[in-house]
């Protein structure tokens, strides 16, 4: 039986109550059913439902800018006529939607793939939405997809004061195991996001499921987010983000291949293979990125392997990573200190870890057991905080 998204239940069974309403999407390429039909296309073709906006997430709305480029808005649509504005537009102000461009909207419809990372920006294109909805009268309604590294897997520290950006804005931890409509009645309810929500949950979907078990095709979320695999080491993959080390942008295995030109790759992968992570064994290498960090320049590094996708930790073993690269580049091995997100202040590793705990303890030498054991608290607290939102057994 293959999951139906929320998409689906929506022409399945609640379409009729936007018969005479206004709308408008907030959506990216994953808006798609089990046939590959997009959003948009289906509700221009339905009777009696009046669409007056698109709205585009970071990548925009057709998913092809690259990683913290900006997204203009002011277009019209060529399918449907209507205007798209921009969410991820050149300043911090941009990610927040005017109320003005939300005036003449009786219903804003949310859905994008998510994939259970708090770094990922979309969820928190939604709050925005949800927040400035709120303020205008306007409802939203989230059209839910499965979490694609399953509903299960937590782990991580909560966001400290001081911390919030585009790549945190709540209190999470780094994997959150829930889906984007949770995820809405969460900010709601804990977080004071106020505005009228309707979750259209999916069908079918159960909390153990990976994406590849639910029976849907796979979209690319993001320009380097081409698979499951990456979408799997993400939510340590993206601490490489905050480093000088190669996150494996312009190669074709995005996050798994990390590395640099000062790596030299077998005595990284000694390095992390001692450390015996779950699920994980890490192949030296060679790569040369097309674009983006070290481009076109030959780079040591190591693939991660995930062996079994259960037992392994990617939050954990992405800090495996940047301490195995300070041990055997440590003259080389910087935190990156670029604008990150629109933040120049605060380190992008800090905002990626929601504090500079882990940082220092990196800095100072601290073994993994006990930087892994100094968030067990804050992830149990949210364990339970997230029990009254979770939709699916």
């Amino acid at each position: 039986m293959k999951v139906k998204t929320g998409l689906e239940r929506l022409f399945e069974k609640e379409i009729g109550r936007l018969k005479g309403r206004r709308i408008g999407i907030c959506c990216n390429p994953t808006a798609v059913d089990s046939k590959l039909r997009h959003l948009v296309s289906l509700i221009k073709d339905i009777s009696g439902v009046e669409l007056v906006a698109l709205f585009g997430p970071e990548h925009g709305i057709r998913g092809e800018a690259q990683d913290m480029i900006s997204v203009d808005g002011g277009v019209t649509d060529p399918e449907t006529g209507v205007p798209i504005y921009s969410l991820y537009g050149h300043d911090e102000a941009s990610l927040r939607p005017k109320p003005s461009m939300l005036q003449g909207i009786d219903v804003l419809l949310f859905d994008i793939q998510d994939i259970g990372s708090r770094y990922y920006t979309y969820v928190y294109t939604m709050s925005y939405l949800m927040e400035v909805a709120g303020q205008v009268g306007v409802e939203v309604w989230v059209l839910d997809r499965p979490n694609p590294i399953n509903g299960i897997g937590v782990e991580g520290p909560m966001i400290q004061d001081g911390f919030r950006s585009f790549v945190g804005h709540h209190p999470l931890p780094n994997r959150h195991g829930m889906t984007a409509g949770e995820l809405a009645l969460y900010f709601r309810d804990v977080c004071g996001v106020s505005c009228t929500l309707e979750v259209i949950p999916m069908e079918g979907w159960s909390r153990s499921m990976w994406y590849d078990q639910t029976g849907l095709p796979w979209v690319m979320p993001s320009p380097n987010m081409p698979t499951l695999d990456t979408a799997i080491v993400y939510p340590g993959g993206c601490l490489f983000e905050g480093t000088n080390l190669s996150e494996g942008r312009g190669t074709t295995r995005p996050f798994e291949l990390v590395g640099a030109s000062y790596i030299d790759p077998f005595a990284f992968a000694d390095a992390l293979n001692r450390e015996d992570l779950p699920g994980a064994f890490f192949r030296p290498l060679r790569f040369m990125p097309t674009f983006h960090k070290w481009g076109r320049e030959s780079c040591g590094g190591v693939q991660i392997h995930v062996t079994d996708r259960n037992s392994f930790l990617p939050f954990l073993t992405g800090i495996a990573v940047l301490r195995a690269a300070r041990t055997v580049a440590p003259e080389a091995f910087v935190w990156r200190t670029e604008t990150y997100e629109f933040v120049s202040d605060r380190l992008a590793i800090d905002l990626l870890f929601g504090s500079e705990n882990i940082r220092k303890a990196l800095d100072g030498g601290a073994t993994l057991r006990d930087i892994e054991q100094s968030w067990q608290a804050e992830q149990n607290a949210f364990w339970e905080q997230r029990k009254p939102f979770l939709l699916y057994t």
